[in-house]
């Protein structure tokens, strides 16, 4: 009896691995463990190494399938947003890289301290020399809690939008160059502030007489993101269209093909 009872918990065990066993012999499995619980515990001290083994299978398994249904989740969520693509607010006084009637809206929500923004920063300037003249690219805060050092220079990127977008974008494109640098904190933001040829008598002024207006246009940008979904940094709308995470260009590039195909963007 014991030997049976060990195989079929050594059988239960290598079954962690595979879906292809019978409903049956799983029924008699789990009623056997149920009452002699202790013939799982001795299979594993007597077999440690095969049980591992069975255990890294069962969980590399197990992230596939958790991979599978993350891949349909989002590919449902696409199909929704096709339909009813999201409405960010574009101000009048947005600062926007590329010309204000291309077909395509690309709106970042983005944190100047985070790793994957920086990736998520080259990815933009790719799709730019890809689609010229075809992307309008706005970018908006999500300053993340944990990283120090990205509100303050989201406050300068605004501080600085103030005086002229194109101001802006030199700094934003500087800060994105080396992100490990702001943990110099004001004077390497005053830095490159300079560089890109900021008045630096405005910039401090805006900064001290404009800070509650500066605040609440982040928190504006924080609240946008967070009533679309956007968790994480980077958050990008592509028309409307939710790309969560740092995609690589050919995501992108396929959801402008599927705009195309659906007469959504004609480029």
């Amino acid at each position: 009896m014991k030997k049976r009872l060990t195989l079929l918990a050594t059988t239960l065990a290598l079954s962690l691995s595979t879906s292809l066993y019978a409903t049956e012999l799983k029924d008699e499995i789990s009623k056997v463990l149920k009452d002699n619980p202790e013939i799982l515990y001795q299979v594993i001290q007597e077999n440690p190494a095969e049980f591992m083994a069975v255990l890294q299978v069962a969980a590399k398994q197990a992230q596939q399938q958790e991979a599978i249904t993350k891949r349909l989740q989002e590919q449902k969520e696409l199909e929704a947003a096709f339909s009813k693509p999201l409405k960010p607010e574009i101000r009048n006084d947005e600062a926007i890289r590329g010309p204000r009637n291309a077909p395509l809206v690309l709106v970042e929500y983005s944190d100047f301290q985070c790793p994957y923004c920086q990736r998520g920063y080259k990815t933009v300037m790719e799709l730019m020399d890809k689609y010229p003249g075809k992307i309008q690219f706005i970018y908006k805060h999500l300053p993340l809690d944990f990283h120090a050092e990205a509100k303050p220079t989201a406050r300068y990127y605004e501080a600085l939008r103030m005086q002229s977008n194109e101001l802006a974008f030199k700094f934003h494109d500087a800060v994105f160059q080396d992100i490990n640098k702001l943990k110099q904190g004001v004077p390497y933001l005053q830095q490159l502030a300079q560089q890109a040829g900021a008045d630096m008598k405005l910039l401090s002024k805006t900064l001290n007489e404009r800070g509650t207006e500066i605040e609440a246009r982040i928190q504006q940008d924080i609240d946008e993101a967070r009533k679309f979904g956007m968790t994480g940094t980077p958050g990008f709308l592509l028309n409307g269209i939710p790309l969560r995470g740092a995609y690589p260009i050919a995501q992108f590039e396929n959801i402008i093909k599927e705009l195309q195909k659906r007469k959504l963007a004609k480029l």
